[in-house]
């Protein structure tokens, strides 16, 4: 029977990590049919091996060896291609899917007919709601957080309440694709290596005249950061992200609006929040 839905996982150095979210989809699956595509990005950990083992079993799994770091846009991509599955679940691997989640998303995207990405709720490991939505970063909005004081605006947000709710975009930690959205938008932009990839593609969704949905009753507990740390020292994370913020804003773009942020943080250490 072909799957409903395609679950996609990049490795990347997290072995454990990794085989505790395909334990938590196998665990909290029911009512679901899938199949997990895991791309390993050429881990220098025990990853591949604990990967390899999943192919003898029963379950519906398929690993793809990369030589080298492809990145996250184009691993992804790598394995959409050959997924099988009508929606497509993009889940970074520091992630573990709790109870029914998989279920009420598909189930949403199902009814919701507008709906091009659909984001899950994320939840820190003590199960506080971690902030997982985000408003696009132009610099009318770092104008509108920084100078005039409206919060929200720049920085990550979660909407209160148990409802859906329709939000600019969802970070890709739980990110759900339908086919319509394959369909008008397709995959992935290959040219982020990491980070802005769901932003870009959020935005493209809404261009095409669907829309982006975050689901709060959907719950994916996200150990944030954690699949990215081994690309970067903690001193020079935020460096990995210059390279991305180019193609998103083009290069004036992202010079003019680092250098609104820049100045809008000095603007509020002199004039208070």
């Amino acid at each position: 029977m072909k799957p409903t839905l395609s679950i996609i996982i990049v490795s990347y150095n997290t072995e454990k990590l990794t085989r505790d979210c395909i334990e938590s989809i196998l665990k909290n699956s029911s009512g679901v049919n899938y199949e997990i595509l895991v791309v390993d990005n050429d881990s220098k950990d025990n990853s591949v091996k604990m990967l390899r083992g999943y192919q003898s079993s029963p379950l519906n799994f398929k690993l793809l060896e990369n030589r080298e770091n492809l990145g996250f846009a184009k691993a992804n991509n790598q394995a959409a291609k050959k997924a099988k599955g009508e929606y497509l679940l993009l889940l970074n691997s520091d992630t573990v899917v709790k109870k029914d989640s998989l279920k009420k998303i598909i189930d949403f995207a199902k009814e919701t007919t507008d709906a091009g990405v659909v984001g899950a709720k994320l939840l820190n490991e003590d199960g506080s709601i971690q902030p997982s939505c985000v408003n696009f970063p132009t610099i009318r909005n770092a104008i509108r957080e920084y100078f005039i004081g409206q919060k929200g605006f720049f920085d990550k947000f979660a909407p209160e309440g148990r409802q859906p709710v329709e939000v600019n975009a969802v970070v890709g930690a739980a990110f759900l694709i339908t086919p319509r959205a394959r369909m008008k938008v397709g995959l992935l932009d290959e040219r982020y290596f990491f980070y802005f990839e769901d932003i870009d593609y959020c935005r493209r969704i809404w261009k095409a005249g669907l829309k982006v949905y975050y689901l709060p009753s959907s719950e994916v507990v996200h150990y944030h950061g954690a699949s990215g740390k081994s690309l970067a020292d903690e001193r020079n994370q935020w460096r990995r992200l210059i390279p991305s913020s180019k193609i998103y804003h083009g290069v004036i773009g992202h010079y003019v609006l680092n250098f609104v942020l820049w100045f809008g943080q000095k603007w509020q250490k002199i004039f208070g929040n």
